[in-house]
């Protein structure tokens, strides 16, 4: 992993900001680089940092390997992008919290010189408030051995406690108060704790003679380390919410109510070394100015809570944290992952100036909220949003997307500790295309592979599971997983503008395959007497051989779309997750850019529509490329949809 910057430090790293650009990242366990002019050093060696001898405004990229490589990156990017890095020390030798963790170490300067710490940036924007913290004792199990004839009272007094865990989520799933997005995270939860897998190995350990506590404990912590281990960021943010569970289970058994946030001050900034999404989806959201947590990362379940409801939010700084137990007010900035505890006049003038900057330019955007957006010709282009959960959907209503572009479902098979059945697909599906009626929902089917293991799915060793046994090639030869999906898609498309597409296509036999499956689901659902209904069929085109074969691809189906990350790599045979090769990875080389446009040309020519669902589609610089191509869709994170039909808007203009 990596990520490329211009340095801000004053003067560079000379020997000062170099030292402490080193104790940085020695506090992380991932292999850090510094890369300049293609010349690579260890991060962690103040001799081999000084002799890459960088210099302000110099661009260099850091490279991390690890559990912690993105914490890494976060942390030494905003250490370069702060002009006042490595002139702070005498006033962090006066800091109180010195001692806290890392902290001292990872605290980028602040204008008046105020401590200040690094996160992840998990929800854009700034704020500034009371500090509101949200320490809850831990939970510790009672460390005696059951005898023989207590277990089963312990199996009983366990199983009553799920029972009653899932019965509060269901009792909070029943609420209207509750958002659509924060409905999909209890339900996950609820989830989580109905799993056999948590339950059945709480219940091994009862039987060994653990009291039901620490076998809770020791359950989840279990299957927590298993998600945690997965080299998905997506499975890594579960282990939290395997954590936040067994939580709930324990505070039952022990007749105890969890700490409350109902009385937030207003605009206060709330901090916790850990919240349970279950804990934050019940809060009085509109009062929280602003999340710090310990835990956490930007796809875990706080930082989408935390994004649907546009609440800033710098999650993981791990022991960090701390620094802020006995903090009176807090500034944050969510888009850099930066924190200061107590600022001073100074930097709480900056802060105040930042968070009326951002408003004013939400202000400004959200004029483009209901902008259906129109070249000159009259043709219409729509932005829409890449999502991956229904947590995600009230961020991309809000934002003004015009239906989903890509919604991956490979995250509603990763999250669950077994395949999803035919019925919660269904329901999945069914709620994007009522959510979004009449805009269409394009769903692609079940894009995974050896780099993304999901339970139930055994996958071969492979020495390139980007080149391996993934996306259709995967589903073609599962037919008793795909056909599952296949069938929910046509009972959701009862419900709104359904559209399937296809990944990693890279011949037409692979569509006409589909097909049939297709056309066997119907018969079956109609035999078996249950509703459903037809959606066009599309392919991503992602793979060299799906470019060079478009026009004859472009006959068979109803849309393309463009996957630019997957199809830069491919195009220029360069492993996106290979730091080495990072530089490759540039979606405007002309190769690739050569590319879209063969494919654009091959949709146009044959009348279907061409869209683009990659990273790309939001980049404002680009845009207008795309569109003059052909492009006539567009699908991207909602936080850039309002600025994307800004610059199509400002297209229209100049004619």
């Amino acid at each position: 992993m990596e990520r490329s910057t211009i340095v801000r430090v004053h003067e560079g790293l000379h020997a000062r900001p170099a030292t402490r650009f080193v104790k940085l990242a020695k506090g992380f366990e991932s292999d850090v680089e510094l890369v300049k002019d293609g010349k690579a050093v260890s991060a962690k060696s103040s001799v081999k940092l000084m002799l890459l001898a960088v210099k302000e405004n110099q661009e260099v990229t850091v490279r991390a390997n690890g559990a912690d490589a993105i914490e890494a990156i976060e942390a030494l990017i905003g250490y370069l992008e702060n002009p006042r890095a490595g002139l702070d020390d005498e006033a962090e030798s006066q800091s109180p919290a010195n001692d806290v963790g890392q902290q001292a170490a990872s605290a980028p300067a602040a204008p008046g010189g105020a401590t200040g710490l690094r996160g992840v940036a998990a929800s854009e924007g700034f704020a500034i408030g009371p500090a509101f913290a949200h320490f809850p004792p831990d939970i510790a199990g009672q460390g005696r051995v059951l005898q023989a004839e207590e277990i089963g009272g312990e199996i009983d007094r366990f199983r009553a406690a799920v029972s009653a865990v899932q019965a509060r989520m269901d009792h909070a799933l029943a609420q209207d108060s509750l958002s659509a997005g924060d409905r999909g995270i209890v339900a996950a939860l609820r989830d989580i704790a109905a799993d056999d897998s948590l339950t059945s190995e709480a219940e091994t350990l009862i039987k060994g003679g653990n009291d039901a506590i620490s076998a809770v404990i020791t359950a989840a912590s279990t299957i927590a380390a298993d998600f945690s281990a997965v080299d998905d960021h997506y499975l890594n943010a579960r282990a939290d919410d395997v954590h936040a569970v067994g939580r709930q289970i324990c505070l039952v058994l022990l007749g105890q109510d969890d700490f409350s946030l109902e009385n937030i001050p207003e605009g206060a900034i709330l901090i916790a070394d850990d919240i349970g999404a279950w804990d934050l989806a019940r809060a009085p959201l509109k009062r929280i100015g602003g999340v710090v947590c310990g835990h956490g990362g930007a796809t875990s379940h706080i930082a989408i809570i935390a994004r649907s409801h546009g609440i800033p939010a710098v999650l993981g700084l791990g022991g960090q944290v701390n620094a802020l137990r006995t903090a009176r007010e807090v500034a944050l900035d969510g888009n850099g992952g930066h924190v200061i505890v107590d600022p001073d006049e100074a930097t709480r003038a900056d802060f105040a100036g930042r968070v009326e900057a951002a408003a004013k330019e939400r202000a400004s955007l959200t004029v483009f909220k209901t902008v259906t957006p129109k070249l000159a010709d009259g043709r219409t282009i729509e932005v829409a949003a890449n999502i991956g959960s229904l947590e995600e959907i009230e961020a991309a209503q809000e934002a003004g997307a015009m239906g989903v572009g890509l919604f991956r479902t490979e995250l509603l098979f990763m999250r669950h500790m077994h395949l999803p059945s035919e019925d919660m697909q269904a329901e999945t599906y069914a709620a994007l295309a009522k959510a979004f009626a009449p805009y269409p929902v394009i769903v692609r089917t079940l894009d995974i592979g050896g780099d993304k293991p999901i339970a139930g799915i055994e996958f071969p060793d492979e020495e390139n599971p980007f080149l391996g046994w993934r996306g259709i090639r995967m589903c073609l030869d599962r037919p008793d997983i795909f056909k599952r999906q296949l069938r929910a898609l046509l009972r959701a498309a009862v419900h709104g503008n359904i559209k399937v597409m296809l990944p990693m296509v890279s011949d037409i036999s692979e569509i006409r395959q589909t097909r049939v499956l297709v056309a066997e689901c119907a018969a079956e659902l109609k035999a078996e007497g249950v509703p459903h209904a037809t959606f066009d069929l599309g392919v991503m085109i992602e793979t060299p051989a799906a470019v060079l074969i478009a026009p004859a691809l472009a006959k068979e189906v109803a849309f393309f779309s463009i996957g630019t990350n997957d199809l830069t790599q491919y195009i220029m045979a360069a492993d996106r997750l290979n730091p080495t090769v990072a530089r490759l990875n540039d979606v405007t080389n002309p190769a690739v850019m050569s590319a879209i446009e063969m494919t654009a040309k091959a949709g146009v020519d044959a009348g279907i529509m061409v869209g683009m669902c990659g990273e790309a589609a939001g980049r404002p610089d680009l845009i207008a490329t795309f569109v003059k191509m052909g492009l006539t869709e567009l699908s991207m994170s909602p936080a850039s949809i309002q600025r994307a039909k800004k610059a199509i808007m400002a297209m229209a203009a100049e004619g």
